[in-house]
């Protein structure tokens, strides 16, 4: 069973950083692209990263220049840097692993408030 654990979370005021950790436990397959997700208050899922399994880094246009993407393969953790908060990043953030897109962990809540 694969279980992915979602942390990092916070609140934050606009223009502030966070980095979210992506961990996964179990049997996770040897390479394997993650997905990250974010989801506004009321909002559908958006996509805003990807790690790919050849550890290139993908992004939507909308969060290039502000959101960076890095995994530690030793402790199976993905990071998703977040720069320069926005009060529209506010949401929860979930990661999956890309071949298997319903296994998601709880989220990790991100609040960018002044």
């Amino acid at each position: 069973q694969v279980q992915l654990v979602e942390s990092g979370g916070g609140f934050v005021q606009p223009g502030e950083s966070l980095r979210l950790s992506c961990q996964v436990l179990g049997s996770a397959p040897t390479n394997y692209s993650i997905d990250w997700w974010h989801q506004a208050p009321g909002k559908q899922r958006k996509w805003v990263a990807q790690i790919t399994k050849d550890e290139r880094a993908l992004f939507p246009y909308s969060v290039m220049d502000r959101f960076g993407v890095s995994r530690d393969k030793a402790v199976n953790t993905v990071y998703l840097q977040l720069n320069n908060l926005r009060f529209e990043d506010t949401g929860v953030y979930y990661c999956n692993i890309v071949l298997l897109p319903d296994i998601r962990g709880p989220g990790t809540v991100v609040v960018v408030s002044s």
